[in-house]
């Protein structure tokens, strides 16, 4: 990922350039997904969020600055963004319940497809990805925000720290403890199987698509929604 252009295509797109936000959207648009997908647990939370975040970018175009990575800049709205919906969700009464993702709902890619396609190995990659939802769900909130985002959006853990408005010492601890506590409640299952699958599928894995960045880049209304 060219880190190193992404705040001029920023400022490109600003002045006019509808490209330049091509190049972005296609850089940066799995990622992000991925982290809204596991933040929310719900695709059409997801698909708001996801929808809200490139919006966001899209209204402060002008005001950006190169201060920072493109990255930091978009996983703060991003971040801002879900917790908003949080405190959205809190303010009014649920009318529906979410019903857990299953095995053979693979709509955010969360584990790596298994190696063969036997029906035992079927059945053992689905019984991990349950664990592995299972234990990334029950994390404390504040140590899944930074376990997520440190997976899913390729900042460093000081940029992480930023956007979750705490120290890099406050950052690294959470994440310390939320990595111990996967492996704890994973450790049943053989040879740590669940741990490396999680591993494999962090930084820099391909995940759900998002809409056209037409449907973005000029700032007007928002079509589709990410599709697996």
């Amino acid at each position: 990922m060219a880190d190193d252009d992404d705040g001029e295509l920023m400022l490109r797109y600003a002045r006019g350039d509808l490209r330049a936000f091509t190049t972005l959207y296609a850089r940066h648009r799995n990622a992000l997904y991925r982290y809204l997908a596991r933040f929310t647990r719900d695709r059409e939370a997801a698909n708001d969020l996801f929808q809200e975040a490139w919006s966001r970018v899209i209204a402060h175009r002008a005001q950006y600055e190169p201060r920072a990575k493109f990255r930091t800049f978009l996983f703060r709205i991003a971040h801002n963004c879900c917790i908003d919906h949080q405190r959205r969700q809190a303010a009014r009464p649920q009318h529906r319940g979410v019903e857990p993702a299953s095995a053979g709902d693979d709509w955010e890619s969360a584990l790596p497809a298994p190696e063969c396609d036997l029906p035992d190995a079927r059945a053992e990659q689905s019984e991990l990805l349950l664990r592995y939802r299972a234990a990334l769900d029950a994390l404390p909130s504040e140590q899944r925000d930074v376990f997520l985002l440190y997976e899913q959006s390729g900042l460093s853990l000081e940029e992480v720290a930023a956007i979750t408005g705490v120290g890099p010492e406050t950052a690294k601890s959470r994440l310390r403890y939320a990595l111990a506590k996967l492996r704890q409640a994973l450790v049943s299952a053989e040879d740590g199987a669940v741990v490396r699958a999680a591993r494999s599928n962090s930084r820099g894995a391909v995940g759900a698509d998002g809409p056209s960045p037409e449907d973005f880049a000029a700032g007007g209304t928002l079509a589709g929604e990410p599709s697996s």
